[in-house]
């Protein structure tokens, strides 16, 4: 069939639907949703589609992986991250991934667990019961907190002032589509560009000067990651060249930190809205732990720990869009997808629907409690994408999520604050718009 049987978005003249799409992302995925499987975005100068049914997008995440590469977006990302696992292709890709893959093994996790632990317990110190924080702010330095002890082995100092300007500044970039259709627009001198390559410029002096600081140390024996891909060796005994160390520790910790961070403040918002969850979540952390802290192995005992954050990343997945270009002409319900084609498909969209979940829009815990990751269609749920190219630190990011919200509200619940708007911002990751203020109150 021709592609133009295809459903179309609307839209107006010269603009096509962007207008739409620029007003609010996410409600834009949602609505093109509803005219069918597969739609054209009409978006101008490209011919872009979005899938919505999960064995489509199980077809094209699987079976077709190879027809397929990153979209525009995170080809340009690499602005930032270089060629990390997230925006690298083809043999390449693969051997990082081969190079990276022991330092997330099972058997590496319980050495990080620990300092996720010890990170929160020590951010925790700066709560006072009665207070109102921006909670998200908090989970923010947290997390990179963890991700740098984990990664490097210790404090990066003033470095995280560096690192978090780089999120920043990144956030604000990949906010709008006007640089990826006029690219001359980067090339002025206004300031999101400025703070960008500014902020890039300092946060790459702190990464580099890790890698020389730990090569200079001999190769001392260490548990964190940075270790690791500095010991890697593929199977022809080559090792990543300092470029690639590079790239590679600073997809870890832009990846690593904010989408934890995200997912961790939209649970604590869930919580609050949903105050029977908020106290089985109490009653089960109190039951099991008893008032001390907790470690890995107290996990598989806290199961509704773990249907927290499966919701939490059902409703609030931290990445709420995937984006893939057609490389070699591939088919998919009777269309010829042509080479250059966009292809998107949203778990804010899919997350969402009433055909995979029952009450979608309802924070339900529990409904994870009975086997339903099991039942669903295999790409019904992908926080953390699928296929191939499925996030190599989803384990890591799971138990880090797992550990760092029942240390938070062991002791602790978070109530929204009066008056406090909370919106979805869709950048690169879903953060709350408006941050989260919350204020802490001391749990019975």
């Amino acid at each position: 069939m021709p592609l133009a049987a295809i459903a179309r978005a609307p839209g107006v003249p010269l603009f096509g639907s962007l207008l739409g799409y620029f007003r609010d992302p996410l409600g834009f995925f949602r609505s093109t949703a509803r005219l069918g499987s597969v739609v054209d975005l009409h978006f101008p100068g490209s011919r872009s589609f979005q899938l919505s049914d999960p064995a489509d997008i199980e077809y094209v995440a699987v079976t077709a992986n190879k027809s397929l590469v990153k979209d525009g977006t995170l080809r340009d990302l690499r602005r930032v991250v270089g060629q990390g696992l997230l925006t690298s292709e083809g043999e390449f890709w693969r051997r990082q991934r081969r190079l990276a893959q022991p330092a997330f093994h099972r058997d590496r996790l319980r050495a990080y667990a620990a300092h996720m632990v010890a990170s929160t317990k020590r951010a925790m110190r700066a709560f006072r019961p009665g207070e109102t924080r921006d909670v998200h702010a908090d989970l923010m330095r947290l997390t990179l907190d963890i991700v740098a002890r984990t990664l490097f082995g210790s404090d990066i100092g003033t470095g995280a002032t560096a690192i978090g300007d780089l999120m920043a500044a990144t956030t604000e970039r990949y906010e709008s589509l006007l640089p990826l259709i006029f690219p001359a627009l980067d090339r002025l001198p206004i300031p999101r560009n400025v703070r960008l390559r500014d902020s890039l410029r300092r946060a790459d002096a702190v990464v580099y000067g890790l890698i020389a600081e730990r090569q200079r140390s001999g190769g001392d024996a260490r548990d964190d990651l940075l270790s690791m891909l500095l010991e890697a060796r593929d199977e022809d005994g080559s090792r990543m060249n300092d470029v690639q160390l590079r790239d590679e520790v600073m997809t870890m910790v832009i990846a690593g930190h904010e989408t934890t961070a995200n997912s961790l403040a939209w649970a604590l918002f869930l919580l609050s809205q949903n105050p029977a969850a908020d106290a089985r979540l109490g009653a089960e952390l109190s039951a099991v732990l008893g008032g001390r802290l907790p470690t890995l192995d107290d996990l598989p005992n806290l199961p509704y720990v773990g249907c927290v954050v499966s919701e939490a990343l059902r409703l609030y997945p931290p990445a709420w869009v995937i984006g893939r270009e057609v490389a070699e002409p591939f088919e998919l319900r009777g269309f010829l997808f042509p080479k250059g084609s966009q292809l998107y498909y949203s778990q804010w969209v899919v997350h969402r629907d009433a055909r995979n979940f029952e009450d979608p829009e309802a924070f339900r815990p529990e409904r994870w409690e009975d086997g339903l990751a099991k039942r669903l269609p295999r790409f019904a749920y992908f926080p953390f994408g699928g296929g191939p190219r499925a996030c190599i630190g989803n384990a890591f990011a799971t138990m880090e999520a797992a550990l760092v919200l029942a240390t938070l509200t062991q002791r602790h619940r978070f109530t929204l604050a009066a008056g406090h708007r909370v919106a979805p911002r869709a950048s690169i990751t879903l953060r709350p718009r408006y941050g989260m203020r919350m204020q802490v109150v001391a749990r019975d």
